[in-house]
């Protein structure tokens, strides 16, 4: 049997290893003195890449009410993000402009994830803000500097799935964070957003860029190995000289073999194969 981590005794070990991080992490920041992006701007000219998410989405037999908490959650996290300009040499760090999220700020319940299972916390519903940072990122000669995932877990069944599999993100606060570094010499600028239905973003940028960037998902396939279906898929990234459309270069961002988790039935029996 394994033998439990420090974290895992009880409530209050975890909160103490909780600080620990925290701690870790403001001192390390402190030490290697992070240039992070906080200035706001006028909207930049150029619009680089845009894209929203559905807000309230059927995720198995989550409680629809923690879909509306998430809501609220959403809506008052975007603007934290909204107008800043990350200037070269700038770090983008989602914690650092969005805070902690607690009940005295007005956030609510919502669904989170935690030790791989999907359970309530406050302030759920920021692992969707930052898998649209993802993408929009992906779409930039930005660098991505810090990203974590939801490594080996296929938690729900696809609904409405407008992004692949494979491109979305972990964090908590603050110390799994989601960071991402301006290497080039142009000016980006995130425009973040609520509507009643989605949550939306824009990157745009100070001056036309010499490249776009194309991602698209490959080999996407469910394979059953003993009692256990798992997903798997690869996502490729190219980028595209905008003068010659000829590719630039072409890079594996991430291949996933994730443990589903949810019945079966939800499965596409077209994408199953085997073994």
């Amino acid at each position: 049997m394994r033998r439990k981590l420090f974290c895992e005794i009880n409530a209050f070990t975890y909160a103490l290893s909780v600080m620990r991080m925290r701690t870790l992490r403001r001192m390390k920041d402190a030490a290697t003195r992070v240039p992070f992006a906080k200035t706001r701007g006028p909207q930049l000219p150029v619009v680089v890449y845009k894209h929203k998410s559905l807000i309230r989405r059927k995720l198995g037999d989550v409680d629809m009410q923690l879909q509306e908490n998430k809501a609220t959650n959403l809506a008052l996290a975007a603007p934290k993000t909204n107008g800043i300009l990350i200037q070269p040499n700038e770090v983008f760090s989602f914690w650092q402009l969005v805070g902690d999220c607690t009940r005295r700020k007005g956030y609510k319940e919502g669904l989170i994830i935690s030790a791989g299972k999907p359970i309530k916390g406050i302030g759920g519903g920021m692992c969707q803000f930052t898998n649209l940072l993802h993408w929009l990122f992906l779409h930039s000669p930005l660098e991505i500097v810090e990203h974590h995932h939801h490594d080996g877990l296929d938690m729900f069944p696809d609904y409405g799935r407008q992004v692949p599999f494979g491109c979305g993100t972990s964090i908590m606060y603050n110390y799994l964070d989601y960071r991402v570094k301006n290497t080039t010499n142009t000016t980006f600028q995130l425009i973040t957003y609520t509507t009643a239905t989605h949550l939306c973003g824009e990157l745009r940028a100070s001056a036309p860029l010499p490249h776009t960037y194309h991602i698209r998902e490959e080999d996407a396939h469910f394979i059953k190995i003993s009692d256990h279906f798992y997903r798997r898929n690869t996502i490729i990234r190219k980028k595209i000289d905008k003068q010659t459309g000829n590719d630039v270069t072409t890079e594996i961002v991430k291949r996933s073999n994730a443990k589903v988790l949810y019945d079966a039935q939800f499965i596409n029996p077209d994408k199953i194969r085997t073994e």
